[in-house]
């Protein structure tokens, strides 16, 4: 899939479906959110994992760092792009996403921004990163989304801890075009 539809996915429902064991895999394909996030799976299970998205029609990111027997090499990219069909990575290393995008997956760099030095460290990365999207957690902070959002124009999405319409629109509002989950309700939304 290439890098406008997803975006295009991103803007007609912006509620991405996270996964994080096999039970949300198998709520995720009854819903008609399009963009899942896989965040759990090994080097043997996440080509079927990724499959079993795909043949719904679906937009497979996978989070490469929490794969299971994937180390923090460039290689991980490799391995996503040769024996899975995902469309993309998230990373929580810049290397890793110039890597990605080279190799033509959508890639997403997530910031845990947890006090002013992850802040400040984000800020920086920000500089001079290159990946398609950004993903900022916990997703309950509008205020730096809305602060990051005026940094850069790299499109931003809000990840963590959100649980209603509430943080789901105020992060819109903010600058996010779109929200991440792992909460079935706020899929629903």
């Amino acid at each position: 899939m290439i890098r406008d539809e997803i975006f295009d996915e991103f803007y007609q429902n912006p509620v991405i479906m996270a996964i994080k064991d096999n039970r949300d895999l198998i709520r995720a394909l009854e819903e008609e959110n399009k963009i899942v996030f896989i965040l759990y799976g090994n080097i043997e299970t996440i080509p079927h994992i990724v499959k079993k998205i795909k043949d719904k029609n679906k937009i497979a990111i996978v989070h490469e760092d929490l794969i299971e027997g994937l180390s923090s090499s460039y290689m991980a990219n490799y391995f996503i792009k040769k024996y899975t069909d995902a469309d993309g990575i998230i990373t929580t290393r810049p290397q890793n996403a110039l890597d990605a995008s080279k190799l033509g997956l959508f890639c997403i760099l997530r910031f845990f921004i947890f006090d002013s030095i992850s802040y400040q460290s984000m800020k920086e990365t920000l500089k001079k990163v290159s990946c398609d999207c950004i993903e900022i957690l916990p997703g309950i902070m509008p205020k730096i989304t809305k602060d990051v959002a005026k940094r850069t124009s790299i499109p931003i999405v809000a990840g963590g801890l959100i649980k209603d319409k509430e943080d789901v629109i105020n992060n819109l509002n903010a600058g996010a075009i779109a929200i991440s989950s792992s909460n079935y309700e706020v899929w629903k939304m």
